[in-house]
């Protein structure tokens, strides 16, 4: 292995014949947030260039990941917001939130073509020289020499940072660490779970006869505490049914049905146990246009390579590109087996046999993603590292450079075998309050390590709450917020951490960046009147008349998750079943009825494509039960029909995830009085 010193050394030689490259900001990854980085910093006037490891711009936004993450859109402003609405005039609306990946590569092409800014592929970073706190430049395996006075870290491997000799930290973190609860093994992880007992030995029955194929041989561990586990990385798929645009699937030259016992025994496991089960219990598969999707990971056994990328946030480029391989092997051969194996119900095999690559995206990767998605690798251990408690809002800061909204979402890092049987480890969804600040503190390296860095991927956060940042919108206002304030260092000759607050807010908010979260911004999605305005929102669901329920005043009975992902609704937020664990979860609502009379019944969700179109609804009145299903795809209030009702809690409403074939959603009750 050659050091460090000797890769510089070699990368330094090689520059005497290769390109040299100056700037004033040097963005090293072409990601979403490198390149809003870059055109934020031209916009100040500087000299800025763009270094790519891959051979494309926009990472995950470009590469699959096109039913975007959003948490609250009121959330995202400045140059991340302007990025939807200019995709949203492709589509011909005000902003579009799903798209094709090639749409959004062609508008990260168009921003640095029309800013002017420089973009090198294919640079592999091998070296970085630093003067004191400062690095002077960067070397590629190539030569090539970049020298800035400031550089952005915009990669989702975190290389730059690492190399700077920047402290960084990666898997989960101990509980009582950051003083979290979220963190760390998992005692109980209901969702994205199997839903039957699977053999998980060689040898059914046998423990001495060694495990089957992607199941980790280590122990469970103690809930609570850290390890090195990293929650699970896969592609995200755009197929199509659309014949005239369709390509085939076709298996991988290593495809093995065996290494998939696992998945077959799953399926022996539901048929005895009398489950009916569809394709999109296996894969969570949403329409971003007419007819391409963005499909991702759902349930115990999915998309999701669990527990086989441990090695990846610290590896070296050949090792990842192994695993890069492994996973891509993985996709390939689960969907062959999806599609051919008789121990798959037929109706899963039929409708996976119409699903093809699409033949106008990933031209040169054979309509497989050109970005596998890294959901985390290394992470930043900074002078404020965001935790549990910001999400929570139990720990506020006072430097706000944006807003995070989403889930604190992990994905399961392990697969393992627990009470003799096979248990995924490691999901967790859990909303935050609301909109919450992301710290500039969490963005700059600590006092003392590198002065002239920002990392507004990889940044100072624990694992649970990074989960919770890691979103698209949300490296794009990092990636804005990073290049404002290194241009103000440069023009000031300070370091990053130097940089006056005051000043840098005060240019964040000229810029359209939203900062902080009040329940005045919240009436208007976080921003000023005149953005809402133009953005055609209108915050939360305006005050409805009769008797209106939220759903957190009802029982629940499994795991609901709570999201902000789609306005408006009543109250603070919504609940929804993840699209799993069907038949198990029910929410039961009983309004206290305050005269007798004639009342209409209306459930309250928040429409979407991804929702159920067969959501029952049971309605418990004195010895008269009636159940009625809704379509929750395009109706954001739906009848339940007409009922004479007595004063008190004469009514029990209950709503179902039963044999439903979608989302279901629960926002509200509302009973209205008939006159």
């Amino acid at each position: 292995m050659k050091t460090l010193a000797a890769l510089f050394a070699i990368a330094f030689t090689a520059s005497i014949f290769a390109e040299v490259i100056e700037s004033d900001i040097c963005v090293y990854g072409g990601t979403s947030g490198g390149v809003i980085a870059a055109v934020q910093g031209k916009k100040m006037g500087k000299k800025v260039v763009i270094a790519e490891f891959g051979k494309h711009l926009g990472g995950l936004t470009s590469g699959g990941l096109t039913y975007t993450d959003i948490g609250n859109k009121g959330a995202v402003g400045g140059l991340s917001r302007d990025f939807y609405r200019a995709l949203g005039k492709v589509y011909g609306k005000e902003e579009a939130w799903t798209f094709a990946p090639s749409v959004a590569e062609r508008e990260y092409d168009r921003l640095v073509k029309e800013h002017g800014i420089p973009v090198h592929l294919k640079q592999r970073l091998a070296a970085v020289n630093k003067r004191g706190q400062r690095i002077t430049e960067i070397a590629m395996e190539d030569g090539t020499v970049y020298r800035a006075k400031m550089f952005i870290d915009a990669s989702y491997e975190g290389d730059l940072m690492a190399k700077a000799g920047v402290s960084y930290h990666f898997g989960r973190e101990a509980n009582s660490v950051y003083g979290e609860a979220l963190n760390g093994i998992r005692d109980k992880t209901p969702q994205h779970q199997f839903l039957v007992d699977v053999d998980p030995y060689a040898k059914a029955g046998d423990a001495s006869s060694g495990l089957l194929p992607f199941i980790q041989p280590t122990s469970f561990g103690n809930p609570g505490d850290g390890d090195r586990s990293v929650q699970a990385y896969n592609f995200r798929l755009c197929f199509t049914k659309n014949t005239d645009n369709w390509m085939p699937i076709r298996e991988p030259a290593n495809y093995d049905e065996k290494k998939f016992e696992l998945l077959g025994r799953y399926f022996d496991a539901l048929k005895t146990a009398g489950k009916t089960v569809t394709l999109r219990n296996f894969m969570k598969i949403d329409m971003v246009t007419r007819d391409k999707t963005d499909i991702n990971n759902n349930g115990g056994f999915s998309t999701d390579f669990i527990g086989m990328n441990h090695g990846y946030p610290e590896a070296d480029y050949a090792t990842r590109e192994k695993i890069w391989n492994d996973h891509l092997d993985y996709i390939k051969g689960f969907i062959t087996y999806l599609k051919t194996n008789p121990r798959v119900p037929e109706n899963v095999r039929n409708e996976m046999v119409l699903w093809g690559l699409t033949r106008d995206e990933f031209p040169d990767t054979g309509g497989w993603p050109h970005q596998m998605y890294v959901r985390e690798a290394r992470r930043m251990v900074s002078d404020y590292v965001m935790s549990e408690k910001n999400c929570r809002y139990q720990e506020t800061i006072n430097d706000p450079v944006g807003l995070a909204a989403y889930n604190m979402d992990s994905h399961n890092c392990r697969r393992v075998v627990r009470n003799g049987r096979v248990e995924n480890e490691g999901d967790v969804q859990v909303a935050p309050m609301k909109p919450y600040p992301i710290s500039y503190r969490s963005i700059v390296p600590k006092q003392g390590q590198c002065e002239n860095l920002f990392v507004p991927i990889c940044l100072a956060a624990s694992h649970i709450a990074y989960g919770s940042i890691r979103m698209e919108p949300v490296f794009m206002i990092m990636g804005q917020s990073s290049a404002t304030a290194a241009s103000m260092a440069i023009d000031e000759n300070i370091s990053v951490q130097g940089v006056n607050y005051d000043k840098l807010r005060a240019r964040l908010i000229t810029d359209g960046q939203i900062l902080l979260w009040t329940n005045a911004a919240s009436a208007r999605g976080g921003m000023n009147p005149e953005q809402a305005a133009a953005a055609g929102l209108r915050g939360p669901r305006p005050n409805l008349p009769g008797i209106v329920l939220d759903e957190s005043t009802a029982e629940k009975k499994g795991d609901w998750i709570e999201s902000h992902s789609v306005a408006p609704y009543v109250g603070d937020a919504y609940i929804h079943d993840g699209n799993a664990e069907k038949g198990a979860m029910t929410v039961t609502f009983t309004p206290n009825i305050p005269e007798s009379g004639e009342y209409q019944l209306f459930l309250i969700s928040t429409p979407n494509p991804n929702r159920a179109s067969n959501v029952p609804v049971i309605i418990s009145i004195a010895e008269e039960i009636k159940t009625v299903r809704i379509d929750q795809k395009a109706s954001a209030v739906a009848s339940l029909g007409k009922f004479k009702l007595s004063k008190g809690k004469a009514a029990i409403v209950t709503v179902s995830n039963k044999d439903t074939d979608g989302y279901v959603v629960v926002d509200g009750l509302q009973c209205l009085p008939v006159k």
